[in-house]
This record gives structure tokens, sequence and C-alpha cells, in this order.
């Protein structure tokens, strides 16, 4: 047998402490001795972890070992920064961080977040927060910012792996019947019964409805939605364009809407084309906690539920347009909603198509509204027998 003493390994150096235990060091890509944070029982055993080191050099897996040591809530603010975020996204996110990621994160390194972390967080915020839709968001939200670390070649693998946690179970949107839209716009007040109508039969957002001005008006019942207002959580406007390329469209209202709109435009629209369409009773945009005051008196006084909210006329709109007989595609042109282009590429809603859409969205309303008038007509003649 030839004698193996003094014979140097191919990759990497192992020695022996005074106390028997093994250590092994090796050159890292950039020339540095780089040592392993641990101690081996054997000789063998420290080989066998430069083999590893080794092969993760060759597969390109090899990581640096402090360069997960970078701070979470650093990285999580810095990741938030760095994305071109829709105002209320951005605010999202914000508050998500601060509210339910950041008080069991913050102090730990991001090779510090392992997966029973993430496992023991994510139970404990099901069991103390009310809205399990939020701790969705909160797990999407995490989840997104580790996958960025590895990435970043700062951690190996994402520690979020629980299967179906970032899944928010939607709950059935509720749709309200044309009386009960009526019964919300007559409640709510003059002032705003218009902004109910085009929630509903428009269908718009609010902050669509927010940035609408005397110019995005037609006098033949067309509104062009050309940008978005939305209200950030400290209460200051954030103008600039709709939600998607889709969100800039035509709308075609409904005839009944005529007398509305312009009754509308007369009395309460600031002057000028540039004008707001609306404004409060004190001439300012109106805000999300005033409004929402009157949203829920008028609510309560229609009988709908507490859950039921404003946006939720946009999905009574969809409804009402697939039952007079639009598309898909044209229901998705009228809301601004964008799609997969692959399985739309061969529908069209143009401004004509619309117009038949709205005409019949119009016949379907005023037939309800009928029906439901002569149902309060022959309720009030009705007399009471006597006993």
């Amino acid at each position: 047998m030839g004698n193996k003493k003094g014979r140097r390994r191919r990759f990497g150096a192992v020695r022996q402490y005074r106390s028997g235990r093994w250590t092994a060091s090796y050159l890292g890509p950039d020339g540095e001795r780089i040592r392993a944070e641990e101690t081996f029982e054997t000789k063998k055993a420290a080989e066998v972890w430069l083999s590893q080191v080794e092969a993760d050099l060759s597969r390109g897996d090899w990581r640096a070992p402090d360069a997960g040591a970078v701070n979470f809530r650093v990285y999580a603010e810095k990741w938030v920064e760095e994305r071109e975020l829709a105002v209320r996204t951005e605010d999202l996110y914000k508050h998500l961080l601060r509210l339910h990621i950041l008080p069991t994160f913050a102090e730990l390194d991001l090779d510090e977040i392992t997966a029973p972390r993430v496992r023991e967080w994510r139970a404990e915020r099901l069991r103390t927060t009310k809205a399990k839709t939020t701790v969705a968001k909160a797990y999407r939200l995490l989840k997104g910012i580790l996958e960025t670390a590895v990435d970043d070649d700062l951690i190996s693998r994402n520690p979020c792996r629980i299967k179906g946690a970032g899944k928010e179970s939607a709950t059935e949107r509720r749709i309200a019947t044309v009386a009960q839209v009526d019964a919300l716009a007559d409640a709510i007040g003059i002032r705003w019964r218009l902004m109910v109508y085009l929630g509903a039969y428009g269908p718009m957002r609010p902050e669509e409805l927010a940035g609408l001005r005397r110019r995005d008006v037609d006098t033949d019942n067309v509104i062009r939605v050309r940008r978005a207002e939305p209200e950030r959580t400290n209460g200051k406007r954030a103008p600039g364009p709709t939600k998607s390329d889709a969100g800039a469209r035509v709308v075609v209202l409904p005839a009944f809407l005529h007398k509305e709109l312009r009754q509308h435009l007369a009395w309460f629209a600031e002057k000028g084309p540039d004008g707001l369409v609306f404004v409060g009773e004190k001439g300012a945009p109106f805000r999300r906690t005033s409004f929402g005051r009157k949203w829920r008196r008028a609510r309560a006084v229609a009988g709908l539920p507490e859950d039921f909210r404003f946006y939720d006329l946009r999905h009574t709109g969809h409804t009402l347009s697939t039952r007079s007989g639009a598309t898909l595609k044209d229901t998705m042109v009228r809301a601004g909603q964008s799609s997969e282009k692959a399985a739309l590429i061969y529908q069209h809603s143009d401004e004509e198509r619309q117009r038949d859409v709205a005409a019949g969205l119009d016949g379907m309303v005023r037939a309800e509204r009928a029906k439901h008038h002569t149902g309060k007509s022959a309720h009030h003649k009705e007399k009471p027998t006597g006993s």
C-alpha cells in the first residue's frame, strides 16, 4: 500500500483540533478562505461536508455562508420601495407588514426565517385575526419577499411552503335587485344618487367615479373613463391612470339615466370642463369616510346586509348586463377588466355593441321597475278583512 501521509486534498482542507474534533475549510469564488461553522466528529464527516460544498459550486448552487445575514425588516421595506406598485397596493403591503409580518420577523435575518417559524406565525395569525383573507394576503406577501431573496442568492430555499396558505376562499358576491339599487339611490340622497347608479349600471369603480370630470361626460349618455383618483390611507388622493389599460374605456349608459345625468351635472358638478362630477356639500372632493357613513345608512334603509359593499354594485351591473344579452367580452369591456388574451382574442366589443348592451340593460331595468311598481300598487289596493 502507498503511504497516504502528507497527501493533499483536491478540494479544500481538513485539520484536527487538539480536542480530537475536525474542521474543514475551502477557498471561495472570491479567493477568501471559508471555514465550516461547525466541527466534525470524524475526518470522514469533514470530508463529506467538503464534497457537498464542491458539488454545490459545480452546480452553481453555492451560496456564501453569511449571505442570508440580512435583516428582514430592511430587506422587506426595500422590496416594497423598489416595486412600481399602485398606490393602494403599496398602502396594503405596508399595512400587512406593519400589523401582521414585522411584529414576528422584523428582528430576524433572512436565513433565520425557517419553515417551522413560518408555520407557527401563520397558525398564530389565524387564531387572532378575524379576517382570514387578511392572513392569506400577508402570507402571499411574505412568500413573495422571500422568493426574491432566493433569486438574490441570499437564501437557498423559500421557507413559505404551506400548500394553499396564500389562497383566499372567495365568498359569493352579493347581487342587488333593481328595486334595491333604486332604494339605495333614494336613501343616499340626491347629491349621491347618480354615483349609486353609475356604480351599478356603469359599472364604474369608486376611484374612477372620484376622478370623473365634466369633459368625460357627453350629452348623449356616454362617459369616457380616462383616469382614477384612489384615496390613500392618509386621506390624500392619488390621481393617475386607471387600474389597468382596459380600465380606460367608453361606457354607454342606459337611456333611463339620461335625466339623472343631466340633473346632476346642472345641480352638483363643479363648473368648467375639468370640474369634478362628484363633490361634497362644501365643494370639496368626496372622502371615503364621509361617503361611507351615508352608504351605511342607505344600505340599512334599503334592507341590504352589512357586508354589501359599494363595490358589489359592479357585480350587480355585470349580472344584469349578461342577462340582457351581453357576451363575456362585452361585460369585460364595459367594466374595464383585463383577462387572458388567449381566451378572448377572437371576441370583440366596440362602441356600437356597447350601445346595444346599454339598450338591453335599459329595457330590463325599466321592466323590473314596472313589475315592482305594479306589485306595490296591487298591495296598496288590498283591503283588510273585517272580523
